[in-house]
């Protein structure tokens, strides 16, 4: 397994929206999903889709660390899990307020709005249909790493840029101190 570089904000590959795989048990696709997984964690992320790491297919791996799990069953521990040709469908018109980074924007964080629940549906890492409900981190981040296969990057998404900056400016100024506001949209 190898560490992969991470594209970084501004690199063409982040931008484009990716194509499917079309054999997920074919060897370079096992060894690109071990080796982002590899690379997830050596960043310490919980998410990390394929164009992050120069390859333009849709494909991402991801996890919710015990420390970010919620109460609800669909926001629970999630140990590392891959997601091939995903398809996700937000659950309901409101969006909630979320604080976000991502390894390709490296020390910057904002407040931004997802919908606090989904569905999604696409192939593990086996090849295999996986079909669920999440919420809460496990739904954000799911949405997020989505979004890297359609070429949005979170800043995309925001609506009050009063609400990102630099991790320590923000952490200065007692930003994550509480929740992100709930906003209705």
């Amino acid at each position: 397994m190898s560490i992969l570089k991470i594209a970084r904000m501004g690199h063409p590959v982040l931008l484009q929206r990716c194509t499917p795989v079309t054999d997920p048990a074919a060897p370079e696709i096992r060894r690109l999903i071990a080796d982002m997984i590899e690379t997830m964690e050596d960043a310490a992320g919980a998410g990390l889709a394929a164009p992050q790491v120069h390859v333009p297919l849709r494909l991402f791996v991801f996890r919710v660390p015990a420390g970010r799990a919620g109460d609800g069953p669909d926001d629970g521990f999630e140990g590392n899990a891959v997601l091939i040709n995903p398809e996700v469908e937000l659950l309901g018109p409101e969006r909630v307020l979320r604080w976000e980074g991502c390894l390709s924007i490296p020390g910057l964080r904002a407040a931004v709005p997802r919908a606090p629940r989904i569905r999604y549906r696409g192939l593990d890492r086996d090849g295999e249909p996986v079909a669920r409900e999440a919420g809460g981190f496990h739904a954000g981040v799911v949405q997020h790493e989505n979004d890297h296969l359609d070429g949005i990057l979170y800043p995309m998404r925001m609506q009050d840029f009063s609400r990102f900056g630099f991790i320590e400016e923000l952490q200065r100024a007692g930003a994550f101190a509480a929740p992100a506001p709930e906003i209705r949209s």
